[in-house]
């Protein structure tokens, strides 16, 4: 009886430090790197832990599973997606996508990747430069393949299927009952909404008269409203959960990675130019603060409980760390391959990912 009762007390001793410790990890973030490779950082300690050699050249998207045990990268250069055990940190296969696949989001088995199979590189010229004039000159003359987002069965480790977007097809975003696929088309400064089963094309919401490049895309928590930045416009655009244009809200220079908070409460906007990640109430739309920030911060994460969010900022070698309820910046963790997107699991809020 006493050898059982110590065996009995043993084990729930070690059940209890397990819970515990499981209780302590606060997780881990994976930062695409576009001159190599993503470095994986442990939100413990705010320090890089390792960096993963993804096969391919100029990663960029990235998302992972909704159980962590995949990680899904965009490599530019060889037009397909590495897909990671994260146990391992190894590839474990290269999926073929297209030309140019930079935004990936992740649906249960499924991975959505935007691809442009016409892009010549480099980002699209300033509205109203000789250079734009020349590129609409040349989109008139030329039948230009529009971009396409390539849904890839994860199960099954190819692609299955597209859905034809427009012109430089840039920020993924899901309708919350998941029947709705939503992306910004920076190129023709247009949103377009499309049924997730069909690909068919539902609406398409011009940009133009509020602001151009539309970037960044992201539905509130209750699914009710939509923000979209906009780069050419320094504002982001406020959509009802019909695609109505609500209103605009003026933000510092070159808005990207857009955000709400896991409440829903609050929106976060990385201001390129303005070097700010700038944060706006979701109801009165005033702003709230300005955090100073970096060079070439575009996208961001909140780490899974909430507690600081992390920047990546690519002409600045670092991923800031900003505490989320005082709005400071407290660290730079340095990462000298510019920087792209960062997401984390457990999944948090951010401008790349969020739960589902």
């Amino acid at each position: 009886m006493k050898l059982r009762h110590l065996i009995t007390t043993l084990a729930a001793g070690l059940v209890f430090f397990n819970v515990s410790a499981n209780a302590a990890d606060r997780g881990k973030a994976y930062v695409s790197n576009q001159d190599g490779g993503v470095t994986v950082i442990d939100i413990n300690t705010l320090a890089t832990s390792g960096t993963i050699d993804v096969k391919g050249e100029g990663p960029r998207g990235l998302a992972i599973s909704e159980d962590g045990k995949t990680l899904i990268v965009a490599t530019r250069e060889n037009g397909s997606v590495s897909v990671i055990d994260t146990a391992t940190n190894e590839v474990i296969k290269q999926i073929p996508v297209g030309k140019n696949p930079e935004f990936v989001r992740v649906r249960g088995n499924f991975a959505f990747v935007s691809y442009e199979p016409s892009a010549k590189g480099g980002p699209p010229p300033t509205p109203g430069s000789a250079a734009a004039k020349e590129a609409e000159k040349e989109a008139e003359d030329d039948d230009a393949e529009p971009a396409r987002i390539g849904i890839i069965d994860l199960k099954l480790g190819k692609k299955v299927r597209e859905i034809v977007g427009g012109p430089e097809t840039e920020g993924i975003e899901f309708s919350k009952d998941g029947k709705l696929l939503v992306i910004t088309n920076e190129a023709d400064n247009t949103v377009t909404v499309h049924n997730m089963k069909s690909g068919k094309l539902i609406k398409t919401i011009k940009t133009h008269e509020y602001g151009d490049r539309p970037r960044g895309v992201k539905a509130s928590p209750d699914g009710n409203t939509y923000v979209v930045t906009l780069e050419y416009g320094n504002k982001f655009l406020v959509l009802n959960k019909n695609f109505k244009v609500l209103r605009t809200v003026d933000t510092g220079a070159t808005p990207y990675g857009i955000a709400y908070d896991r409440k829903g409460e609050r929106i976060y906007v990385a201001a390129n130019k303005a070097k700010t990640l700038e944060v706006f109430d979701a109801k009165t739309f005033e702003k709230v603060k300005e955090v100073a920030t970096g060079n070439r911060c575009w996208h961001f994460s909140f780490t899974p409980d909430d507690k600081e969010i992390l920047l990546a900022c690519g002409k600045s070698d670092a991923v800031f760390v900003i505490d989320a309820e005082k709005l400071e910046v407290t660290k730079q963790i340095e990462d000298k391959k510019m920087p792209w997107g960062v997401v984390t699991y457990p999944k948090s809020v951010g401008s790349l990912d969020k739960p589902l």
